[in-house]
């Protein structure tokens, strides 16, 4: 049964009081046709995401618009070099992020993080860490997941797609990996292998670029 606006406001209202991580004292909420409105102030950036999980937990609701306005309490106002400082304590603290794997730049609150991490759990997890400092007023998550390269997983794809050619040595073709780039190497039997070879490195996540050294004979 579809919930009426008025019912739909109610229930979001009242999940946002019972959350104890919202202050939703100054939280205004609407409903249309299924779609919440959240306008007023809270307290921090931490809060603000909490709302929004909030309102996606309630059921009827299709859509949402944010127009939260984060009101820092005195005590939590920080200099931006303050901040920095503090976002990326708490990246070396994260257990599962290299050491100075990420730069955090912070512009009147706001804080960007950048790097190059190995998957996506890492990346969220950087995000985590940080989003709960005091003083901060939002998040840029600019790292950029680039995996790690195996040769083993570009020779599991070489193999099959030679088989698929009705060729099965593979294993003839010499594959190294550093960074992004995979370097091919050894001999093939037609230039179409030849070919078919880099189309199969670069089908690999991660690879950005293939030296194809392989010769025909």
């Amino acid at each position: 049964m579809n919930k009426t606006d008025a019912q739909l406001c109610k229930d979001v209202i009242d999940e946002l009081a019972s959350d104890p991580e919202i202050a939703a004292d100054d939280v205004a909420v609407a409903a249309s046709q299924g779609v919440v409105t959240l306008s007023g102030t809270v307290g921090s950036y931490a809060q603000k995401l909490a709302a929004e999980r909030a309102v996606k937990r309630v059921a009827g609701c299709q859509g949402m618009a944010e127009h939260l306005t984060i009101e820092l309490p005195a005590h939590h106002i920080r200099t931006d070099t303050d901040l920095a400082r503090a976002a990326l304590s708490a990246l070396r603290w994260e257990a599962t992020i290299p050491i100075d794997a990420i730069t955090a730049r912070v512009e009147n609150g706001w804080v960007s993080l950048e790097g190059k991490l190995e998957w996506e759990f890492q990346r969220q997890n950087a995000r985590r860490a940080v989003e709960h400092l005091p003083g901060v007023r939002g998040v840029y998550n600019l790292i950029a997941v680039e995996p790690r390269i195996a040769a083993e997983d570009v020779r599991r794809k070489l193999r099959s797609t030679f088989e698929r050619s009705g060729d099965d040595d593979a294993d003839r073709v010499q594959i190294a990996t550093s960074g992004g780039t995979v370097t091919l190497s050894g001999v093939v039997h037609s230039w179409y292998e030849h070919d078919d070879a880099a189309r199969a490195a670069y089908s690999i996540a991660g690879v950005q670029k293939v030296e194809n050294l392989t010769s025909v004979s």
